[in-house]
């Protein structure tokens, strides 16, 4: 199906979209964790614990399927390490659910008690339900984590708060960033860095900061930072279209590049595609430093390349994006665009 079939011949607006094959031009093989029933399980009781979830918000948690999103993008990983990335997942979402009703107050709020959590996993308290949370992921991790990596994670989920607060702003304001600042900052907001953290403490990885801090590692991280986050601007765009929601690249190019909504689409397809590429090209370009580091280093990048292959996939089981439909989605790639909520 051509993707000029998505918009009418008309000025009127669009009804329909057609999602680029992402899955296909994947070639990573798609693992899953056989713990992976058990983690969703107990991660669930872990989340809704001591918690006034309204029947509507739990039955979203179980059609969001975060566990088994862990399970393929950490298929691998110990059953404790694979407890906490999930618990973490869960916890994620939890966060970005809230931070979409949330001003610029509201954000700052959430980020002080989580970050001070983080720094003072055995000293800060707070009244509030997130403190709680945060302690109790956070140091199961410390139990085993090399102290790089706890480092690494701590300072990208700030970050990602920082970024956070900068898309409420744009949000108050109404305000549309251009391309290459919208990359910047999605980059934080999607959240991926803390997980790519979490990679090397799920594998017990204790990788040297200079390693860490290669441009050719940086490179893959960004690569697969890229395709998790632009391929769910596109799988989510439905969702975010109908609450009016701009932060989002598919209304951020046709912004900055005067472009139709399913040219916009394409444009982020081929963007996707194009970070697979780079990630593929990037990986073949590792250099070495000795026996002992270069076998995490492969650990380390066969989980990122985990997260592309997972994610895509994952994508589609999830209720989030699609409802019950994903998987009429993933195969005929045809979106049929929500009404605008009032």
């Amino acid at each position: 199906m051509s993707s000029t079939s998505a918009s009418t011949s008309t000025s009127s607006a669009p009804t329909k979209i057609i999602i680029p094959d992402l899955v296909s031009h994947c070639t990573f093989d798609l693992r899953i964790s056989r713990n992976h029933k058990l983690a969703q399980k107990e991660c669930k009781q872990w989340l809704f614990s001591g918690d006034q979830l309204s029947d509507a918000k739990r039955r979203a948690f179980h059609g969001l399927k975060a566990g088994k999103l862990t399970a393929m993008c950490y298929p691998e990983a110990g059953y404790p390490q694979l407890r906490v990335c999930c618990d973490f997942m869960n916890y994620l979402f939890h966060l970005d659910n809230l931070s979409d009703d949330m001003d610029i107050r509201g954000t700052q709020q959430v980020s002080d008690v989580v970050i001070n959590s983080l720094y003072h996993p055995y000293t800060f308290y707070a009244p509030a339900r997130l403190n709680r949370m945060t302690k109790d992921f956070y140091r199961r991790m410390l139990e085993t984590a090399a102290p790089g990596a706890c480092q690494r994670f701590v300072e990208t989920f700030d970050f990602f708060f920082q970024a956070v607060h900068q898309q409420a702003s744009d949000r108050e304001a109404g305000a549309i960033p251009d391309l290459e600042s919208y990359i910047a900052l999605r980059r934080d907001t999607s959240g991926c860095k803390p997980c790519w953290a979490l990679i090397e403490y799920a594998y017990n990885l204790d990788l040297p900061a200079e390693v860490m801090d290669h441009p050719v590692v940086r490179a893959l991280g960004e690569a697969a930072n890229d395709l998790v986050t632009w391929s769910n601007d596109i799988f989510s765009y439905n969702v975010e279209q109908s609450k009016g929601d701009t932060h989002n690249m598919i209304p951020v190019v046709m912004h900055s590049h005067g472009l139709a909504l399913q040219d916009a689409v394409d444009f982020v397809g081929q963007m996707c595609k194009a970070s697979i590429d780079r990630f593929v090209a990037d990986r073949a370009r590792l250099p070495s430093w000795g026996p002992h580091v270069d076998a995490q280093m492969q650990v380390y990048v066969q989980g990122l390349a985990d997260w592309i292959v997972g994610s895509l996939h994952w994508s589609f089981e999830s209720e989030r994006y699609f409802g019950k439909t994903g998987l009429q989605v993933k195969k005929e790639r045809v979106v049929t665009l929500l009404p605008k909520r009032v």
